[in-house]
């Protein structure tokens, strides 16, 4: 299958700054209690119905798969860019990571317990998300949890919007849009919080957690 040009200028670009990238969001939950308590939810819920491996997708340099390792669950990475790879290998070597596209997981079929895609939908064009969720929903086991972040547009009439990102071209979602393609793939959205911007940041877009189970 052709790779997608976004997708190789988002690895190659992600792979130019990983090291920068890294030292700067390496501690970046530790002021997020919101986000920590919203991923020991997760984690309940996916050791509740069982338990099994936990899939961080776009797992940059593994900070976040090793929180969740943190958290009793058995978590591996997959991110695009082999130099977050590489970084997340060296700094966690008791975990697993791998390198993989969203559109095309090396993962069996309904074997996951959990998946959690933190911003790793922005870099996405529109179009080629509902094929994104179709993989995640196929490597969901029955009751499997999805969670889900992304940046909100500004009000319901706007489905997606576009935005500079400081690595490449990024695309904000109206929530109601995304959980109805989750619907449309069998993962119906159980909880979602919409956390406002502090005055200090630099965008001042509000940030959505879409919390999904897998029917």
């Amino acid at each position: 299958m052709t790779e997608p040009q976004t997708l190789q200028t988002t690895r190659e670009s992600y792979d130019a700054i990983a090291s920068t990238y890294a030292e700067l969001f390496r501690d970046s939950l530790r002021e997020r209690p919101l986000e920590r308590a919203l991923l020991g939810a997760f984690a309940e819920l996916v050791r509740a119905n069982g338990g099994g491996e936990v899939a961080d997708l776009g797992c940059g340099p593994g900070y976040v798969t090793a929180h969740l390792h943190g958290l009793g669950l058995n978590a591996f990475g997959v991110d695009a860019s082999p130099a977050m790879v590489e970084l997340a290998r060296e700094a966690h070597p008791g975990l697993r990571f791998e390198v993989g596209s969203m559109a095309a997981l090396d993962i069996e079929d309904g074997s996951l317990g959990g998946v959690l895609s933190r911003w790793s939908v922005i870099h996405t064009p529109p179009r080629d998300v509902p094929p994104v969720l179709a993989e995640i929903a196929r490597v969901l086991a029955p009751g499997g949890q999805l969670l889900i972040d992304f940046p909100a547009t500004d009000g319901p009439d706007h489905e997606t919007q576009a935005y500079d990102h400081a690595v490449a071209t990024a695309y904000r979602w109206s929530p109601d849009v995304l959980a109805a393609l989750l619907r449309d793939h069998g993962l119906a959205e159980a909880a979602r919080t919409v956390i406002e911007p502090a005055p200090t940041d630099q965008r001042q877009f509000q940030e959505v957690q879409l919390l999904a189970r897998k029917a």
